[in-house]
């Protein structure tokens, strides 16, 4: 089985990888641009943030399955790679803790001023009388949209700091979830327009889909608190940049931003955010999953699933090719 690694990976799993018999190109550094002509050879290639679209599928004629080292599948072609049998996996959960602990890094950073405190001081400026204002955490409500791995993660330490935690009542939500939700004693409430009228801050967790990109828009502000904030380390597309822009500048809305609508794929480069340059925004990397906690987990979790494709099964299939693939397709690709 050949296997196409296009982003960094840990070097312990690497070599798990190399036990097992497979032949593994490790390029961490290849572009989008470059994979469709590296990856005619491969069975299965393993991404993280490098996009693969309908031209690396394609170019792809021995590819059975793209893995996504992490949760969101944004970045594939899923539809082009299903029209053609190729399964898109995922690695769900293994990240979630880093990412909440990144979102609340950044709710305490809009509470005390974080940044702007520390770039005073290294500039030399002392000003207590600004950074000695805070309002606090303790006792604040905060709506968390999406209450999947990493929104339950966050709701579990926003509730540890004393906070109010709500999300939206939804029928049939799993017995682990609902149990995790109730230690942490979330307020359940209708509606998102009701959780957006009844928090001072909005922390969003779910995925990019057609119906939750843009979600973060004019409608959803105008029912939120003046002065609310909002939080997302999810992805840049739910958030309607123009629409935040002006709640930013007119109603003294703050956001605390991990990821950007346009965000550069590569690791490193030029990025130039009317969003990101705002004072009123915190704004990282879109680095929510990268600590080595949860990229060595990740990468366990990826051993196993290229462990069990070798064995002629799909771990995490979300583009429903699972059921449209005979087996022997799968054998087809790990035996030759």
């Amino acid at each position: 089985m050949r296997i196409l690694i296009a982003d960094s990976f840990p070097e312990t799993a690497l070599a798990a990888i190399g036990t097992g018999g497979a032949r593994c190109d490790y390029r961490p550094g290849i572009t989008a641009e470059e994979l469709p002509e590296a990856v005619g050879e491969a069975d299965v290639l393993v991404v993280r943030s490098t996009r693969v679209d309908a031209q690396t599928i394609a170019a792809g004629h021995r590819l059975r399955s793209v893995i996504r080292a992490g949760s969101g599948t944004n970045t594939i072609d899923s539809d082009a790679a299903a029209a053609r049998g190729v399964a898109v996996c995922n690695v769900p959960g293994r990240n979630a803790i880093a990412v909440a602990e990144l979102a609340f890094a950044l709710l305490a950073c809009l509470d005390r001023q974080v940044p702007d405190a520390v770039a005073d001081l290294r500039a030399g400026t002392w000003d207590k009388a600004r950074y000695g204002q805070a309002q606090g955490l303790y006792g604040r409500s905060i709506g968390v949209i999406g209450l999947g791995d990493v929104g339950l993660a966050f709701a579990e330490r926003a509730h540890a700091f004393g906070m109010r935690v709500h999300a939206i009542a939804k029928p049939h939500r799993a017995p682990e979830v609902a149990a995790r939700a109730r230690a942490c004693d979330v307020r359940l409430v209708a509606d998102l327009a009701t959780l957006a009228g009844s928090c001072d801050v909005l922390s969003f967790h779910v995925p990019c889909s057609e119906s939750t990109r843009g979600m973060v828009g004019r409608e959803l502000l105008a029912q939120c608190r003046d002065g609310a904030w909002i939080i997302n380390t999810s992805r840049g597309e739910l958030v309607d940049e123009p629409a935040l822009l002006d709640a930013l500048d007119t109603r003294g809305m703050r956001a605390g931003l991990d990821v950007f609508d346009g965000e550069p794929t590569a690791p490193t480069g030029v990025f130039d955010s009317l969003l990101a340059r705002h004072p009123s925004v915190y704004g990282t990397h879109h680095i929510g999953a990268s600590t080595e906690q949860a990229q060595q987990a990740v990468a366990d979790e990826v051993v196993a699933m290229l462990a069990a494709f070798a064995d002629g099964r799909l771990l995490h299939c979300v583009n429903g090719v699972r059921g449209a693939v005979p087996e022997t397709r799968l054998d087809a690709a790990v035996s030759s």
